[in-house]
């Protein structure tokens, strides 16, 4: 059950995308004054050491971030993909590259920051963050990090199921809220269990943004997950975006000497609940850039979709 560990796949295509949907999203709703709170089901460490043992072990992080900043391997752009010059990036990764660098300053990207350190680096001193983790390892490394911040009361840190606690803060005195749900989806019963934290959320919170991060990968659950919160957000009556990067074949190969090769996870998804209306035109421009900068071979792709 604890086998699962963010570091090894940190800064990688799927980051890349939920970080920059997160950024985007997160911005928006700090524009309001009212007090927001953030809530973060699956925190993982918070930050990570693209150098490290672990994020250096999987090498992810330089077919994601590391490609955007100048660091990792040279991409395979898709058919019909044409360069995009560095000072053209569009505004939602070329702000996502911002927040990378400022835990960077010397430059490049050795360290990377988390949901968790993402989010308090945006927050006012009013909004509120709570986070939930229950890796035994990952949450101690949390507890050390977090504390590093000084922040007192503003971040919550919580050795405890998300599923089945986080839904306890909402909704907030402040009524305004932004929570993401990202497990590992290592256990099947995740994609089922995303499902009925959403569902309970809605209930007891209507208003609130909820953003779903998920991987698309050759099992029929993480098919139907997007599908079905499409229909519980549309019997709800509530808006919905839908974003999707593939950077490769999902196709399972043989070589010459009859070893298989997987490919790793393909491609991932991020489905929001009630998004900012300012969302879907900055992953407009920003997704087709990152199927070409993140291109691992020419199945490169990306969807955008909303309704609501």
């Amino acid at each position: 059950m604890f086998s699962y560990r963010h570091a090894f796949h940190a800064g990688n295509h799927a980051d890349v995308l939920k970080h920059t949907v997160l950024i985007a999203t997160l911005e928006h709703l700090l524009e309001k004054d009212t007090a927001l709170t953030v809530v973060d089901t699956h925190a993982g460490a918070g930050l990570y050491r693209l150098d490290g043992d672990y994020a250096g072990t999987s090498g992810e992080a330089a077919d994601g971030v590391l490609r955007l900043v100048g660091g990792g391997a040279k991409p395979a752009p898709p058919k019909g993909a044409k360069a995009v010059p560095d000072a053209q990036l569009a505004d939602a990764l070329a702000r996502y590259l911002e927040v990378v660098g400022d835990f960077n300053p010397k430059g490049g990207a050795k360290i990377y920051p988390g949901s968790p350190f993402i989010v308090h680096h945006l927050l006012r001193e009013h909004d509120k963050l709570k986070l939930f983790e229950l890796h035994p390892t990952d949450a101690r490394t949390l507890d050390a990090n977090i504390a590093q911040l000084e922040a007192g009361r503003q971040i919550t840190v919580l050795r405890d199921d998300g599923f089945g606690s986080a839904t306890k803060f909402l909704p907030p005195p402040s009524r305004r809220a932004l929570v993401l749900c990202d497990p590992s989806y290592e256990i099947k019963s995740d994609y089922a269990r995303v499902l009925d934290f959403v569902g309970e959320a809605l209930k007891r919170f209507a208003t609130g943004t909820y953003a779903v991060w998920y991987p698309i990968i050759p099992r029929p659950e993480a098919h139907d997950l997007p599908r079905r919160l499409k229909t519980m957000a549309t019997k709800a009556g509530k808006s919905w975006l839908h974003a999707t990067l593939t950077v490769k074949s999902s196709k399972i190969t043989t070589d010459a000497t009859g070893a298989t090769h997987r490919p790793g996870l393909p491609a991932s998804g991020m489905f929001l609940i009630n998004p900012p209306y300012t969302l879907k035109p900055l992953l407009a421009a920003a997704l087709p850039q990152m199927a070409e900068r993140l291109a691992q071979d020419r199945n490169a792709t990306f969807s955008l979709d909303s309704g609501g």
